[in-house]
């Protein structure tokens, strides 16, 4: 992974924490939301960290996430934008496609 550059390690250690939270731990996310965090989950606007809590809570979904590949690229602002595909097992339902991009934000 060293020989990558930092953005492409960044996220992909992004993306590996979030999903192994979503998976195993999904009331834990809040670590990873700020205030000014927006999620959009099947046509539905979640705003600010605890909206976005809340929804993610009542989720009652045994889940699980396999990626297949990521790709990561660094924006102007020190930002980086994600895009994921995989595959999600949900409860007892047949695997389905999953596909996912996100902008992770450097709030330190």
């Amino acid at each position: 992974m060293g020989d990558k550059p930092i953005w492409e390690q960044m996220g992909s250690s992004f993306i590996q924490h979030y999903y192994q939270l979503f998976d195993n731990l999904r009331t834990q996310l809040g670590i990873i939301y700020i205030d000014a965090s927006c999620l959009m989950w099947e046509g539905q606007q979640f705003q600010e960290k605890a909206a976005i809590m809340e929804k993610l809570s009542s989720l009652l979904l045994d889940t699980q996430h396999s990626i297949t590949a990521q790709d990561h690229q660094p924006t102007p602002d020190s930002c980086i934008i994600s895009m994921v595909v995989g595959q999600l097992k949900a409860d007892e339902d047949s695997i389905m496609g999953s596909t996912r991009s996100s902008i992770n934000i450097d709030d330190a």
